[in-house]
């Protein structure tokens, strides 16, 4: 039995297991099943900052070439823009569509929520660049750990036969990295069981059903952007096979949707991307980054809540203000990148720039857990693609 069916009937198990402890059960929950779930996370934890250093390091080695690096970088940020903004366009329609906030009753009394301003853009970029190598990795900070890993590899390339020692020490570094992956991936079902109950137990039918729509919509629309823009980019751009890009993404994506982590996920989704064949000085570049800046499944959120909290105070958007949603989701994807609750921030961004009260958003606070579930997996599904598309263009044109 492979992983990812391992994975798909503990998450299953799971669900089960929390509907029938429920919120009585929740004591129970805390205790015993959700300990599982945590010690899998800071095993993860525990393997990412090396993993991904040592990755990143010998990818810049393999590449050995600075240009050739540029090029990688500008075609991925490039593909994260295009599918940022598909996917907020998306949210919109789904919103219109399914009007989640129609005829909803839900009262704002007692709820408090303040916009948290976005950081300069300049900060951010300011912020990317590592003062102390070291408290980067020990803050896990991946951004800054990206750039020192980046010099750090072109450095080597730069001196040569010297720095021979280092490379070799780095690679052991990476094949040790990749053997404890997956020795912590045979235990990933029992993870996932114990990140999944919880959240099940504490969020039930009787949380979920006044905001079943927006939840509905929410699902719809992150599997509707993965199946068509992701399957659509892999056909035309890609190795023009979606399915067997879904198979290996699979657990990766399923890792993701219980653990709510992109990060977290990163160890798994280049081993699955390593399987389907993909240069490991492609994916130890491209991987790391967009578990960081990749915010599609958030996108698609943003575009939807936007029109529920517009539909629950009775506001009628017109065009303009539909554009307003898609300019600042995507915009707003690049200056909250490495920001800790960047996806609140960007909903409080957009409300704010439609003159909406921020107490809407405080309405789906409660089960943002359960929201979080899919978009996060639809942000590593997209790593994924994104990687497989660089990949095929980088192939294609050392063949030219």
């Amino acid at each position: 039995m492979n992983l990812s069916t391992k994975i798909l009937i503990a998450l299953a198990l799971g669900i089960v297991a929390g509907l029938e402890l429920g919120v009585e059960g929740a004591e129970f929950v805390k205790t015993w099943i959700a300990p599982l779930g945590t010690i899998f996370m800071n095993l993860i934890k525990m393997v990412i900052v090396p993993l991904v250093f040592s990755s990143l390091v010998m990818g810049v080695c393999g590449l050995g070439d600075v240009k050739k690096l540029g090029r990688i970088g500008i075609k991925t940020v490039g593909l994260y823009l295009v599918t940022t903004a598909f996917a907020i366009a998306l949210g919109i329609t789904l919103g219109i569509l399914v009007e989640p906030g129609v005829g909803l009753q839900l009262s704002t009394e007692g709820l408090t929520a303040s916009a948290k301003a976005a950081p300069p853009i300049m900060k951010v970029i300011i912020d990317i660049f590592p003062s102390n190598a070291l408290q980067a990795m020990v803050k896990a900070n991946m951004l800054q750990i990206i750039v020192f890993s980046l010099f750090v590899g072109v450095g080597i390339v730069s001196v040569g036969e010297k720095a021979e020692a280092l490379k070799d020490t780095i690679n052991g570094l990476a094949e040790v990295s990749y053997k404890m992956v997956a020795m912590i991936m045979s235990v990933a079902p029992i993870g996932v069981f114990g990140l999944i109950t919880p959240v099940v137990a504490v969020n039930g039918p009787a949380v979920l059903l006044p905001l079943l729509k927006v939840v509905v919509a929410i699902y719809v629309g992150c599997l509707l952007h993965a199946l068509v823009v992701y399957g659509g980019l892999i056909k035309f751009f890609g190795d023009g096979n979606p399915v067997a890009f879904f198979k290996g993404i699979i657990p990766a994506s399923l890792m993701a949707f219980s653990s709510c982590s992109s990060g977290g996920t990163l160890p798994l989704t280049m081993e699955c991307l390593r399987k389907m064949g993909i240069s490991k000085s492609i994916s130890s570049f491209i991987i790391p980054l967009g578990a960081t800046i990749n915010m599609d499944g958030t996108a698609v959120y943003q575009g939807i809540c936007a029109l529920f909290v517009a539909q629950i105070y009775g506001v009628d958007l017109n065009a303009g203000q539909y554009m307003t949603i898609m300019l600042t989701g995507t915009l707003a994807s690049i200056g909250t990148a490495g920001v800790p609750g960047a996806g609140f921030i960007m909903l409080t961004m957009i409300l704010t720039s439609l003159g909406l009260p921020l107490e809407g958003s405080a309405l789906i606070a409660g089960i943002d857990r359960i929201l979080d579930m899919p978009r996060t997996s639809v942000n590593v599904t997209g790593d994924g693609a994104v990687c497989c598309i660089v990949d095929k263009s980088e192939r294609a044109h050392e063949e030219a």
